[in-house]
């Protein structure tokens, strides 16, 4: 049956769940979101992935369960108790790069293209958007999720995403598609 059931979570999903849960983490990325990210990263080869906010790790089980085994994902937050959390359960996969530091900075100062971003954080999406889309490759994909309402959005928060969207759109390098699934998801692809 046809379903937005997910089933066949990554290894190490359930362990980050629970850890999460005990440290109070409260913004974990969606199962079907998840799932999308495996699927997508699965289409490429020897890809180099950057994941802008690691959290506790949850999207990062999924983008490494897609990968084949000459990709590589470096994943950054500038929190490290949520990070620890994905260095205890993922961090003996060597295809794992952690980093703790502020993302913009990072964005800012660093010249690798990547195949796929996952920007889950404000740096690379809200802020330092220019940096982010610099570092996609052509035929890359930079993709974000939290596009629909969300619950544990601040006061005027749908600005903010109607400004992204526009910008976003108004872009002639990138071709993208607005999902109104799993949490919203917007997928752009870099074109020449």
């Amino acid at each position: 049956m046809f379903s937005d059931d997910v089933k066949n979570l990554p290894a190490g999903f359930t362990e980050i769940q629970t850890l999460s849960q005990d440290i109070g983490f409260s913004m974990p990325s969606d199962l079907q979101t998840g799932a999308l990210l495996q699927t997508l990263i699965a289409t490429k080869h020897k890809a180099t992935v950057l994941e802008i906010g690691t959290g506790t790790g949850l999207a990062t089980a999924w983008i490494l369960a897609g990968m084949d085994a000459d990709s590589t994902l470096i994943s950054i937050d500038n929190e490290p108790t949520y990070q620890a959390v994905a260095k205890r359960v993922l961090g003996h996969d060597s295809r794992l790069q952690l980093v703790c530091t502020d993302a913009g900075d990072w964005l800012e100062n660093q010249t690798e293209v990547f195949d796929l971003i996952f920007a889950d954080a404000w740096p690379g999406k809200y802020a330092n958007l220019d940096a982010a889309l610099n570092a996609l490759a052509l035929g890359g994909m930079y993709v974000i999720d939290d596009m629909l309402p969300q619950p544990n959005w601040p006061d005027g928060h749908g600005d903010n995403v109607d400004t992204l969207v526009t910008d976003l759109e108004n872009r002639s390098d990138l071709q993208l598609v607005k999902l109104a699934w799993s949490t919203g998801i917007l997928i752009a692809t870099k074109r020449g």
